[in-house]
């Protein structure tokens, strides 16, 4: 059993079933990028950091009528228990494309025909939900680069463990639980720019976990802007 007390329904490291785990942002980390963001959500700890708008040698990948963006997550050989093989791999390339999906619908790139903002997502030490915090460190870097946006997307993701929906599942929780539903919105609008589900859930699961993880986003979101706020102020 993943909660450590029955009647109340708390969970291992302490936490109710829709509570965050600790997060910490901070905008503006890099000085030679043209943005930056660092983030912590448990044991995670991510680097975001953005380059562009700017011509890019990749030219098959530019458009005459808008400018695009191209995504690098990568997990550090040393961010996991076991030493992971450096480089690329299937996972980190999907996760690569999902999160330039995810952060698209935000951007208003119309306006830079012919360029590319290039987004490298390093992950440093992982515990669980690192795709959604790394969208998060990349829209904080995208803001702090000055990119115009219509949002700021906010991931979060929701869970079941034990036969209950949970919010923000540790690596613990995800490895011996039952799904994971990663979210990404958009939190002026609610739109949801990424939704993925892994594992059993009801219909009545699955919304409730959509729920709860919109709700999660909604509260990085506060740490989003936070972050970008005591950037400028130290500026």
């Amino acid at each position: 059993m993943i909660f450590i007390s029955e009647e109340r329904k708390i969970r291992a490291d302490g936490r109710a079933y829709n509570e965050l785990r600790p997060i910490k942002i901070e905008a503006g980390v890099l000085e030679r990028a043209d943005g930056s963001a660092y983030v912590e959500v448990g044991g995670n700890k991510i680097l975001a950091c953005v380059y562009g708008p700017k011509e890019s040698y990749m030219r098959r990948f530019l458009r005459p009528d808008t400018g695009v963006i191209k995504v690098r997550y990568n997990m550090a050989p040393f961010s996991v228990d076991t030493r992971k093989r450096p480089g690329p791999d299937r996972r980190s390339n999907e996760i690569s494309k999902i999160t330039a999906d995810a952060l698209r619908p935000a951007l208003m790139l119309e306006g830079f025909p012919r360029s590319m903002v290039e987004v490298s997502i390093e992950v440093i030490a992982a515990e669980g939900g690192t795709r959604c915090a790394g969208v998060t460190a990349a829209a904080v870097a995208l803001a702090d680069a000055g990119i115009p946006m219509k949002d700021i997307p906010a991931g979060c993701a929701a869970g079941k463990m034990d036969d209950e929906v949970v919010l923000d599942l540790s690596e613990i929780e995800d490895k011996n639980g039952q799904a994971d539903v990663p979210l990404v919105i958009m939190p002026r609008t609610g739109e949801i720019t990424l939704l993925q589900a892994d594992g059993n859930l009801t219909d009545e699961e699955f919304e409730e976990a959509i729920e709860l993880a919109m709700e999660g986003c909604m509260q990085v979101s506060e740490v989003q802007k936070e972050a970008l706020k005591n950037s400028y102020s130290q500026e």
